[in-house]
């Protein structure tokens, strides 16, 4: 399939016009990004996919300009990889029944007592922007990002949580390393092992790479220690799939709420910012776990606030805006989940 592409991507490379501004363009692009390749081969192939990407954020933007779209994209560092590799590579998250779910805890908060807005960030209930590198392991940034703000919620100080702690050690409870995981089985990891690392004592270890696109990250050994333990849930809970309203009230009422999206589209692999709203983003094909920390409305549009795990490169610095209320899009609403101290 990677041979296959590369030679229709080099195809089309030979009949696109190659000026010295797109040269030039190419050559600051790759400076900023730290863009280092194998050899000549992969280069060329990385040029091509770039370029595509290059014109079409240039349609897109165009198209934005004359009020076709409500959000632009943008060459970000992910723009010399073909969405297939980005599909494979980053949106792994695992899905479960979820009539395997009993949630008998669930109190719908009623409409006149929801806010019109929230931003748990400004709360400081969420942490800082970070990349989960070419691993599948989105995962275990959304379940801990949810975690990560109930903690503060009740201990008043937010502490960074390890993903690389449950890429490593989640195994037996069902999750795939960086060939994906599920929100769920993060929990049931973290409530067995009774708590979860912190960031600054077991850190993340798969960084974005520059080159070797090929590469196949191996999970690493499992070295969780009590000495690190910063974290720790005794039970987490699933919205009932596809309610906005239900999903707006709780993240209102509990804090950041860990969700799965469809994030198999080009317009979303280059998102650069406004408020993302693309009919065809199917929400019966969830495969990325992000997490919601807040809601509004501008001019008369509503959105989420969604925290990624790509990188502040990626984006509103990391966010994107999703439109609310718009049929479930991309599926926000279909696998809500959160934990419970």
């Amino acid at each position: 399939m990677h041979t296959l592409c590369a030679m229709l991507l080099l195809a089309f490379m030979v009949f696109v016009y190659s000026s010295p501004a797109v040269n030039k363009l190419w050559e600051e692009w790759k400076i900023k990004h730290g863009k280092v390749y194998d050899n000549q081969t992969e280069l060329d192939f990385r040029r091509a996919v770039w370029e595509k990407n290059m014109h079409l954020v240039l349609r897109h933007n165009q198209e934005a300009s004359e009020g076709k779209h409500s959000f632009t994209l943008g060459l970000n560092h992910l723009a010399d990889m073909t969405a297939e590799e980005l599909n494979e590579k980053l949106n792994c998250l695992k899905l479960e029944n979820t009539f395997n779910f009993i949630n008998g805890t669930f109190k719908k908060v009623s409409g006149s007592s929801v806010p019109q807005s929230v931003d748990w960030r400004k709360a400081g209930l969420v942490g800082p922007v970070r990349n989960q590198g070419l691993c599948g392991s989105c995962w275990a940034f959304s379940s801990l990002g949810a975690l990560e703000g109930q903690l503060k919620k009740h201990t008043g100080v937010l502490v960074p949580l390890s993903p690389q702690n449950l890429v490593d050690c989640s195994t037996k409870d069902g999750n795939l390393g960086c060939r994906g995981g599920y929100i769920t089985k993060a929990y049931s990891y973290i409530i067995r092992n009774r708590g979860v690392d912190s960031e600054s004592f077991y850190p993340y270890e798969h960084k974005l790479k520059q080159h070797n696109f090929l590469k196949s990250f191996e999970n690493g050994k499992c070295r969780y220690s009590i000495q690190g333990n910063a974290g720790y849930c005794s039970n987490f809970h699933i919205l009932p799939s596809g309610d906005e309203k239900i999903l707006q009230s709780t993240v209102a009422s509990v804090g950041p709420i860990a969700v799965a999206v469809n994030a198999m589209l080009e317009s979303f692999h280059l998102y650069k910012g406004g408020l993302y709203d693309v009919t065809s983003c199917n929400p019966k094909l969830i495969n990325h776990a992000v997490l919601v920390v807040g809601y509004g409305t501008d001019a008369g549009r509503d959105y989420w606030i969604v925290k990624n795990s790509w990188g502040t490169a990626w984006g509103e610095g990391g966010y994107i805006r999703l439109a609310r209320n718009k049929n479930n899009l991309c599926g926000i609403a279909s696998f809500p989940v959160y934990p419970t101290l």
